[in-house]
């Protein structure tokens, strides 16, 4: 690594980041000038190496203004070796008092394309021998007005009585099947969205449809039709059966509110939850691994 300099940003070096090309530029996410505008962004949480005056690894930590959790790396590129990525991980973990979460956004279907891999495995190997483990993958997944599928007539829907029927229900449920923005409710609110989904959603309850069969309430999603992206924030049943006619119910919620896109998280082992967004007309458009310490 002859001739390589380590470090942070300076104040007023801002555009050195975006000095080095996008090497995913079909991957939506927040720019770099635009995370530093909402203050989520900062130099100080910056690293870049540089070789010969050009940044050949980039590292940026996210930490939004009032987030309870210490930053977690949400960008890294890497266009050189391994090692000067796990060099940079180091001098910048030495710097946070010891290394944090890293969230690495990929493409969709990112493991089906060469180009595509031979982008990310440099920069995930170097968090490997850097010390962090790959724990699960999310998939995010995007309904932008395909036709919703036609009720089996099995269930009536909803909306929520109230926040004492939510939390009944929710209490009921162990395992969600869609928990969209469940990182960020964690790493800025400090909430556990599987289990405590209304500390973090906040709008009114009737934003929550219930589902019934045999008017006994079974299950229960979450239209935040508010937030960054209309969203299905919480999908979650006692009966697996009902997943994807409460999910196009709740779609239709939001189409009918005025939404032209609904956004939906669940992890990629949840196979038949996967099989019911894709029914419903959802496509994916990104993934996201968790790597922690």
């Amino acid at each position: 690594m002859t001739d390589v300099v380590i470090r942070s940003l300076a104040a007023g070096e801002e555009d050195l980041f975006d000095s080095m090309p996008d090497p995913l530029p079909q991957l939506r996410q927040v720019g770099y000038a635009d995370g530093l505008a909402g203050g989520g962004y900062r130099p100080e949480h910056t690293w870049v190496a540089l070789r010969a005056g050009r940044v050949v690894a980039r590292a940026a930590w996210l930490q939004p203004p009032g987030a309870v959790g210490e930053p977690w790396l949400e960008r890294f590129d890497l266009s050189a070796e391994p090692a000067l990525g796990v060099a940079l991980l180091h001098a910048a973990h030495e710097a946070f008092g010891g290394p944090t979460r890293y969230f690495a956004a990929v493409p969709a279907h990112w493991r089906r394309s060469p180009e595509v891999r031979a982008v990310v495995d440099a920069p995930m190997a170097a968090a490997r021998l850097a010390g962090l483990t790959e724990r699960v993958e999310r998939i995010r997944f995007s309904w932008a007005g395909a036709p919703l599928p036609t009720p089996s007539g099995r269930y009536t829907f909803r909306p929520a009585a109230d926040a004492t029927e939510i939390r009944d229900l929710v209490a009921r449920i162990p395992e969600p099947a869609v928990l969209t923005g469940k990182e960020i409710a964690e790493t800025v609110g400090g909430v556990d969205l599987a289990t405590d989904p209304l500390a973090w959603l906040t709008g009114p309850p009737d934003t929550w449809r219930i589902a019934l069969r045999h008017d006994v309430p079974i299950g229960l999603a979450a239209t935040a039709g508010d937030a960054c992206y209309p969203m299905i924030a919480y999908l979650g049943a006692l009966e697996e059966a009902v997943h994807g006619e409460l999910l196009a119910d709740a779609v239709e919620t939001l189409s009918t509110g005025g939404a032209y896109e609904v956004v939906a998280d669940t992890e990629a082992y949840r196979v038949p939850m996967v099989a019911d967004l894709e029914r419903t007309g959802f496509r994916q458009i990104r993934a996201r691994l968790l790597f922690t310490p």
